[in-house]
């Protein structure tokens, strides 16, 4: 196992640029399945995420010509439909929790897919319910295999349907988007989520031969079509590093650049970030994020103290949240943070906590952070990485405390930030790769 060793207390200064977006990445790579012909992804993140994906759909018979380690041509002309009940393929499904995004274009185009147990992260229950009740409504039957953890779904015909999510879920979203573009008739999905990564699928279906409108809002319509064709598509910078950046930025006192931020795409994300008191400057598709001694979280208009929370787009996304409440550690202020959507994603805070900052975590959603104002930084410990975004906001955390940290169990960074160490050390920071 490896760890980082960060020596903290060290201003940084240069530029970075985000990698291709993690979550668009696993519903673009998933869609190759929808199509015989040829289809090639730039801007492609080097993580574990998704280089396991890459490898299951290998596994599966799709052909996959890797032009570099950030652009790749799939081509899934000769499907091997009986690796899905393979014990071993089905193992390897289960680790990651976008292998789900396989299910929708199986069944839209062979009838036949399996989701496993939800894998990845530990940060809350996850539900299957979007997925499966808006397979069955286009037609799809399912049985749920007791003991070894998955369902497995078929159908005769997928028939187009109306559709009203119970949550606005991303990847529920694009699951039955996937089974619908090639069902017969019209399918309406209402509550859909409208992420730029649902409008960046939607697009890139359309350029394949897909009829879907209502791109961007929360009610698509698709027409099914017969079959679809070959694309090129080029993801979108990745919104939550981004952020994180942001926020590494405000706690080191650093001056940095983010080039090519996909601003446009960003939403709400900046304006969170100066309610925390951050500035920044936009210029062109950069963010400018200037040394700050001090930032002052703003209080709501009357006077009452802020509350930042998870809300489906254009919303926050909940991935920044972990960030967020660390920035706030150093703030000048106080501010609740509300984790929505995961029981468990607050539970980091304890490392805080033992690093010297000021939370009080009042249930399973909700933390309450007492800024420091620079009074007195963060100290170094040694913790372990809970999940993907908690252990970026962790390791913002010692890059910004006084002394040495140990960070263990970074296979969990790994798996959503691509040579985060190489990239960050190249900015000043001091971070080893280390046995733990």
């Amino acid at each position: 196992m490896k760890a980082f060793e960060v020596q903290g207390g060290i201003k940084l200064h240069g530029e970075i640029t985000p990698q291709g977006a993690k979550n668009e990445a696993l519903q673009i790579i998933s869609a190759v399945l929808l199509t015989s012909e040829a289809i090639t992804i730039h801007n492609i993140p080097d993580i574990l995420d998704v280089n396991l994906l890459i490898d299951l759909l290998e596994d599966l018979g799709v052909g996959v010509n890797r032009i570099d380690r950030h652009t790749c041509t799939f081509k899934a002309d000769h499907i091997a439909l009986e690796k899905l009940e393979d014990p071993s393929f089905q193992k390897n499904s289960s680790r990651l929790r976008g292998s789900v995004m396989i299910a929708g274009p199986l069944l839209g185009r062979f009838k036949k897919a399996f989701i496993p147990k939800p894998g990845g992260d530990k940060i809350g229950r996850r539900r299957l319910d979007t997925h499966i009740i808006g397979f069955e409504k286009l037609g799809v039957k399912f049985e749920y295999i007791q003991g070894e953890g998955f369902f497995r779904l078929h159908t005769n015909q997928l028939i187009g349907t109306d559709l009203l999510l119970d949550e606005p879920s991303v990847t529920g979203t694009a699951n039955i988007i996937f089974a619908a573009v090639l069902a017969k008739g019209k399918t309406t999905i209402y509550n859909a989520a409208c992420e730029p990564y649902i409008q960046q699928l939607c697009k890139m279906l359309n350029s394949m031969g897909a009829k879907i409108s209502g791109v961007g809002s929360n009610l698509l319509s698709i027409e099914g079509v017969s079959s679809l064709g070959g694309t090129t598509h080029t993801l979108l910078p990745d919104m939550i590093e981004v952020g994180s950046f942001i926020g590494l930025a405000a706690m080191t006192q650093s001056k940095i650049t983010i080039k090519d931020a996909g601003i446009q795409h960003l939403g709400i994300i900046p304006q969170k970030f100066q309610q925390l008191g951050i500035q920044m400057e936009f210029r062109g598709d950069d963010i400018i994020i200037p040394e700050q001694d001090v930032y002052q979280i703003q209080d709501f208009i009357d006077g009452s103290v802020l509350t930042i929370y998870d809300h489906p787009w254009p919303g926050l996304t909940p991935d920044l949240l972990s960030i967020m409440l660390v920035v706030a550690t150093q703030a000048r202020g106080s501010v609740l943070i509300h984790q929505k959507m995961f029981e468990s994603r607050l539970f980091f805070v304890d490392k805080l906590i033992d690093m010297g900052a000021r939370i009080i975590l009042c249930d399973p959603h909700r933390a309450a952070v007492i800024g420091l104002e620079r009074e007195q930084s963060l100290r170094g410990i040694t913790m372990a990485s809970p999940d993907i975004r908690a252990g970026v906001a962790l390791l913002i955390a010692a890059l910004s405390a006084e002394g040495k940290s140990i960070i263990q169990n970074i296979e969990q960074i790994d798996r959503g930030y691509q040579y985060i160490d190489k990239r960050l050390t190249a900015l000043g920071a001091q971070i080893k790769r280390i046995d733990s």
